[in-house]
């Protein structure tokens, strides 16, 4: 079992090279029963990728390139997606569990209802992307992600770790933000600070969060 640790979320990962386990390369991602598992998808230019009431168990993405992506009930465990551009990909009422997202393209993108449990979002390009009631059930990071205009929208992020993202412009609209943790983040643009009840800072991060509420409430500074 591998983990990963970042500020206060241990993110347990899928293992998928560990001994015994075979991926089996498969040309499609959509199954009559449902259910992929053990399997290796990638190296594709789709015009479209829909999937929907689909469990994909075990196995790697790698290299999809999709303009139009939707995704409707599709529920993951022990997946990773690597190398990937998902575009505004439409993604809904679905639970990700040990999953891995890493060096993926999500812009403008819609995440809408769904439930993370071990999840990690590694160097992702996540700009402009909308978060609308995600709810994190277990550990969950987001490490090294541009998330410049993304918004969190009755979200809860609580204990959900955030490690040296870019979040310019980043909006944290109402939702539950019981010890999130922003440490080692440049908080001084994000938007809805007065949402970020509970959060977790480290002390030079105080003057950020001034600075963002300054910003916010459009307060002129000065002595004149």
């Amino acid at each position: 079992m591998s983990t990963r640790t970042f500020g206060t979320a241990t993110v347990t990962t899928p293992d998928l090279d560990e001994p015994g386990l075979y991926l089996t390369r498969v040309d499609t991602l959509d199954n009559p029963r449902g259910a992929v598992q053990d399997f290796a998808f990638g190296d594709a230019d789709l015009r479209s990728l829909e999937l929907a009431d689909t469990q994909l168990v075990t196995g790697r993405i790698h290299g999809v390139r999709a303009q139009r992506v939707e995704f409707e009930s599709l529920n993951l465990h022990g997946v990773e997606i690597t190398g990937s551009d998902l575009g505004a990909a439409r993604w809904s009422e679905s639970k990700l569990t040990r999953v891995v997202i890493r060096d993926t393209r999500l812009l403008g993108a819609t995440l809408d209802g769904l439930v993370l449990d071990d999840v990690l979002f590694e160097n992702c390009k996540l700009d402009y992307t909308t978060f609308a009631k995600v709810r994190a059930t277990g550990p969950v990071a987001f490490a090294g992600c541009v998330l410049t205009e993304a918004m969190f929208t009755d979200c809860d992020l609580s204990a959900v770790a955030f490690s040296e993202c870019t979040l310019r412009l980043t909006e944290f609209g109402p939702g539950r933000y019981r010890d999130t943790d922003l440490r080692g983040n440049d908080l001084s643009t994000v938007r809805g600070v007065a949402n970020l009840a509970k959060v977790r800072i480290d002390t030079s991060q105080q003057h950020d969060l001034i600075q963002a509420l300054v910003n916010e409430l459009d307060i002129t500074v000065g002595d004149d």
